[in-house]
């Protein structure tokens, strides 16, 4: 009757542990997705900031901050400001592979002519790791 136990005890152990592994969050400070994309009718280059990822199956969410360049014609009178701009957003990236889609928001100032607004675009990107 012990042995028979014992059987059954390392069975069930082996068929519990060998299941797959559910999905996990992490950390990361940095993810290695450049893209490419548009928003506020002007383009963005960022690559993935510090940000908290979770992977399923082949593919990986993240959620985090994105430092970019945007790339935007200033149209105002007056004295203009430059082409290239560094700023922060904030998005989620989908990675499928090593294709990333990704959908960043960004904080556009108020001025003399418009209010302080949130800006949604889309981007396309290519995951180095």
């Amino acid at each position: 009757m012990k042995r028979f136990f014992y059987v059954c005890g390392i069975l069930i152990s082996g068929w519990c542990f060998s299941q797959e592994s559910a999905p996990q969050l992490k950390a990361a400070f940095f993810d290695g997705v450049a893209v490419a994309g548009y928003v506020d009718h002007g383009a963005f280059i960022n690559f993935t900031g510090p940000n908290i990822n979770m992977t399923w199956h082949q593919v990986k969410f993240v959620l985090g901050m994105l430092p970019s360049l945007r790339i935007k014609e200033d149209r105002s009178e007056g004295t203009k400001n430059n082409a290239i701009t560094p700023n922060l957003g904030a998005g989620l990236t989908f990675v499928y592979k090593k294709i990333a889609l990704q959908v960043p928001v960004y904080y556009n100032t108020k001025t003399s002519t418009q209010n302080g607004s949130w800006k949604v675009g889309i981007g396309l990107g290519y995951s180095l790791k």
